[in-house]
């Protein structure tokens, strides 16, 4: 059945061993993020085996599925109170930034008679989750600390995300400065200062991280061997560990300008085309719904990519050495954003190769 999303798991091992024994010189953990490959069990075994701390990921549901998995999971996300029970059930430890959160978080850990550890989120200037300011960080983490059924095992922080911030030593700075304070005003000491995730490991290769960091959320690089937040590919790293395989359903010589006066198309969005003639296209059974087209790569350098559709994805085909048929296979290499469109996606199947 296709389309088909293939993943190499020897190469993902081989990705999740080398960053963990770069991590390892510097006195750093690994958590290793599964979200990308929507939680899927095989990848997450391989993590762990390849030397992860402990696996995280964004949504409970994931986490769920790997319930059986014998290590500390992180609910990467902060809780949704609609999903509080779930969250202490299928996390060992949350990632939060909301006092009201939490205090359900020590309701519901109560009600199941566990205890649940939490990082308490500092904004760093990516202006996503995070207490920015120390006096609300202070006042919240005095109520926090009189509950029974949690425990604060450090801070954590995120960049590269939403405002897109490069981490920098400097950008550090404020990350320690929160780490002193819950030592100097609560005699706190931080079990986990978790640092950041693929955008931050660079400063190991480049031996600028600071000290004050002792774990990082890693999924992007193990899963694909690169760093989209600074446009970077580690030549040590597999990149070509998912492979999507669909279907061509149709093979037609049409015109490559489409005919009549041009609209938009269902996305809203005034495609353009250029005018060469009648050529060899390829429909194949792959569409917007399934993943991003975009982010897609053909294993096959003569196939160009012309359009798609919620459903369809159009070839062009004339230059290939190959003389491809109906039912024919072509195959895409995938970036981290089409492998977690792709991953999450119901109607494509997944497989190890």
């Amino acid at each position: 059945m296709y389309p088909l999303l293939r993943f190499n798991k020897q190469q993902i091992l081989e990705n999740t061993q080398k960053i963990v024994a770069g991590a390892a010189g510097h006195n750093i953990s690994i958590t290793g993020i599964t979200k990308c490959s929507g939680g899927n069990y095989e990848i997450a075994e391989t993590i762990l085996e390849g030397g992860a701390a402990a696996l995280g990921d964004s949504r409970i549901q994931n986490l769920k599925t790997l319930q059986d998995l014998d290590c500390d999971k992180w609910l990467i996300r902060m809780p949704m109170l609609t999903e509080i029970e779930e969250t202490v059930r299928f996390a060992t430890l949350s990632l939060n930034s909301e006092l009201k959160t939490v205090a359900a978080l020590n309701e519901a850990a109560e009600r199941q008679h566990k205890n649940h550890d939490i990082l308490l989120m500092v904004d760093l200037g990516d202006l996503r989750e995070g207490y920015f300011f120390e006096e609300e960080f202070v006042k919240d983490l005095r109520e926090i600390l009189k509950l029974k059924h949690i425990t604060v095992r450090g801070i954590g922080s995120n960049l590269s995300c939403t405002g897109a911030i490069v981490p920098t030593v400097e950008t550090y700075e404020k990350f320690f400065d929160f780490q002193q304070l819950m030592k100097r005003d609560f005699d706190l000491d931080c079990q986990i200062t978790s640092g950041g995730a693929s955008s931050t490991y660079f400063m190991l290769k480049d031996d600028t991280i600071p000290s004050c960091i002792n774990n990082l959320r890693i999924g992007e690089m193990i899963l694909l061997g690169t760093d989209t937040s600074n446009n970077l590919k580690y030549d040590t790293l597999h990149q070509d560990n998912f492979i999507l395989d669909v279907e061509i359903i149709e093979i037609k010589e049409k015109p490559s300008m489409p005919i009549g006066k041009i609209g938009c198309d269902a996305y809203g969005n005034r495609p353009v085309f250029v005018d060469k003639g009648i050529r060899r296209r390829a429909i194949c059974a792959l569409g917007k719904q399934d993943t991003t087209m975009e982010d897609l790569t053909p294993l096959d350098k003569h196939i160009e990519m012309i359009a798609s559709s919620s459903d369809h994805l159009i070839l062009d085909i004339t230059d290939c050495d190959q003389n491809y048929h109906v039912g024919d296979i072509v195959s895409f290499r995938c970036n981290y954003a089409s492998a977690l469109h792709a991953s999450t996606s119901e109607y494509i199947r997944k497989a190890a190769f």
